[in-house]
């Protein structure tokens, strides 16, 4: 039987998730902090995709990630946020919008887990 990896995944990346919450909660800690500048992580489906990892297929009707459909995802381009007066670079609105995305992605990532954990669950039991 082989590892199964995605446990670990989820892990790594909620280890993530909570660095960057902390990152957020200093940016907006520091909001009104003359000269303070806005930090933040890099996305970890960013880190994640440069690793040598490789889908696999099992089954002749699985999709080819690699075929004549894939299309590679396409960037979008982003003005950023002003920076005011003070040197401060930190936008408050910013700052809660990135905290949101990070509380979604852990919920999806413990509704994951559960159905994950539910799915061996049944298998083991059968």
């Amino acid at each position: 039987m082989n590892p199964i990896f995605l446990l670990n995944l989820a892990s790594r990346q909620l280890q993530h998730l909570a660095t960057r919450q902390a990152v957020i909660s200093g940016n907006i800690a520091n909001v009104n902090t003359p000269g303070y500048r806005a930090r933040d992580l890099t996305p970890f489906k960013d880190m994640l995709n440069k690793t040598t990892l490789a889908m696999a297929s099992t089954h002749a009707g699985h999709f080819d990630l690699n075929g004549p459909t894939a299309r590679p995802a396409r960037p979008t381009q982003s003005d950023g946020w002003d920076v005011v007066h003070s040197g401060n670079s930190v936008n408050l609105e910013e700052q809660l919008m990135k905290s949101g995305e990070i509380s979604r992605d852990q919920a999806l990532n413990t509704s994951i887990v559960k159905a994950f954990d539910r799915m061996l669950a049944v298998s083991v039991k059968a």
